[in-house]
């Protein structure tokens, strides 16, 4: 498969280096020689310093056999023009486009990225992904990740492990019979900053970052089982009113109005377009870094804090400062890999990673056929793949135990005539169940071999 990716900023690169360990042809395109000479050096790709809307440019970067245009750079025109020549010009067959400025996604716009106008088959808002996923946790007290799969049916949820779990030192297998009534399967642990796949004698220990997978209908007992009974978040504070915090504030109205909600940003024109925008939130102009604008925002009161600002150290700083004025809870959006090593130190509840959520969005248009889609975990650690078991496969007709499952891979959950089973040793898969795989970063090529039909990307 041939790929152009337009951009080799964080996305870009993490993209790029996705698909080439897929052995994907990849030409990155980015106007910084030193991005492209960095990318260039690391991975197995070309690279073509030049914009990336120039026909050109495309030209060159080999447009007239793409399969596919990724195009991610900081401009949405840049993106947009680039896959509306790759579509005139070159006839590519599948193209992504970033588009971060709210106003081109505004539902009356709609026809805007239709086939006749600017033919882009994905669009993706890094903005609306990200505050998507913070509503997600908020309806998850306790969680500090949360992917819907198989259509809601079934949930992915991460949780922390504290001295207070209630099944610490206690092999994962004897989970079925303390709890022989929840649909649940612990499927990895990261523990000291590294991410492993679980085996039925794995214990959990104090300070493990935990992911299991359960039936959405059981998730608050799920998470009671590992000592997690947060009541839902009645007082929230958003700190930040950007495109994610106004995105954010605007989901939680809109699914959650019991919620009282305050949004406090340092930009005054910006704090007024919030305030116009919103209709139950109270928006507060002023810095959440002054104690005088956090004690008027009743921060103390909040359960949770969501500090979504475009300035990590400020999210940081106001989600310290919330937490000892008496909030309960610190959701923190952080850009910067280098802060991941302090978070745990710092009492940062949940960190949102936006370059993580969005590649992991971008990933799932990129697989085809039987994969219906990827969810990335932590960068390093693994991805949830949701496919539909054929005839052929070597996973079906046979117990789970006995399948040829390589190394670092799990079977997860089924999906069969719409209900959830959550595997055993002894569970058969049918073919046509909707199997959910959990696969360590290393052995996600292996599992093709899992499934009769090779899982390719088209």
């Amino acid at each position: 498969m041939q790929v152009i990716i337009c951009g080799a900023g964080q996305v870009g690169s993490s993209i790029a280096r996705y698909l080439a360990s897929e052995n994907a042809d990849i030409t990155m395109i980015d106007q910084s020689p030193e991005l492209i000479h960095k990318i260039v050096d690391s991975l197995d790709v070309k690279g073509l310093v030049g914009f990336a809307s120039h026909p050109d440019v495309l030209e060159r970067a080999g447009a007239a056999d793409a399969d596919m245009v990724i195009a991610v750079t900081y401009a949405d025109e840049v993106n947009m023009v680039a896959c509306q020549i790759c579509h005139t010009l070159f006839d590519v067959p599948t193209k992504i486009a970033r588009v971060r400025h709210q106003s081109y996604l505004e539902s009356v716009w709609s026809n805007l990225f239709s086939r006749d106008h600017l033919p882009i088959d994905v669009i993706i808002s890094p903005e609306i992904e990200v505050a998507r996923a913070i509503s997600r946790r908020l309806q998850v007290p306790g969680a500090f990740d949360v992917i819907p799969l198989a259509d809601g049916k079934v949930s992915l949820i991460g949780v922390h492990c504290t001295a207070e779990c209630p099944i610490l030192d206690t092999p994962l297998r004897q989970l079925t019979d303390l709890f022989p009534e929840l649909h649940i399967l612990v499927v990895g642990i990261s523990r000291q900053g590294k991410g492993f796949v679980v085996s039925p004698e794995d214990e959990l220990q104090p300070g493990d970052n935990v992911y299991f997978v359960a039936e959405t209908g059981h998730l608050t007992r799920s998470m009671a089982a590992f000592g997690h009974e947060e009541k839902e978040a009645r007082r929230v504070t958003i700190v930040g009113g950007g495109n994610i915090g106004l995105s954010l504030a605007k989901m939680v109205e809109e699914k959650q109005p019991h919620v009282k909600l305050r949004l406090i940003e340092v930009d005054k024109k910006r704090a007024e377009l919030a305030a116009q925008s919103l209709e139950h939130t109270v928006v507060i102009h002023g810095d959440a870094l002054d104690s005088e604008i956090l004690e008027e925002a009743n921060v103390g009161l909040a359960e949770t804090v969501i500090a979504v600002s475009n300035d990590d150290e400020v999210n940081i700083l106001a989600s310290l400062l919330a937490k000892r004025f008496g909030c309960q809870r610190a959701v923190t959006l952080i850009n910067k890999a280098t802060y991941a090593p302090l978070i745990d130190t710092l009492g940062i509840d949940t960190v949102v990673n936006p370059r993580v959520i969005t590649v992991s969005t971008i990933l799932q248009h990129v697989r085809r056929g039987r994969i219906r889609s990827v969810h990335t975990l932590s960068e390093g650690f693994g991805e949830l793949i949701e496919a539909e078991a054929m005839e052929t496969s070597s996973l079906v007709g046979v117990p789970i135990r006995d399948a040829p499952l390589p190394d670092g891979v799990m079977v997860a959950a089924l999906v069969r005539e719409g209900s959830v089973i959550i595997p055993r040793g002894d569970t058969v898969v049918r073919a046509g169940d909707l199997v959910i795989i959990f696969a360590a970063t290393r052995a996600v090529k292996k599992v093709e071999k899992i499934f009769a039909v090779k899982l390719e990307f088209f």
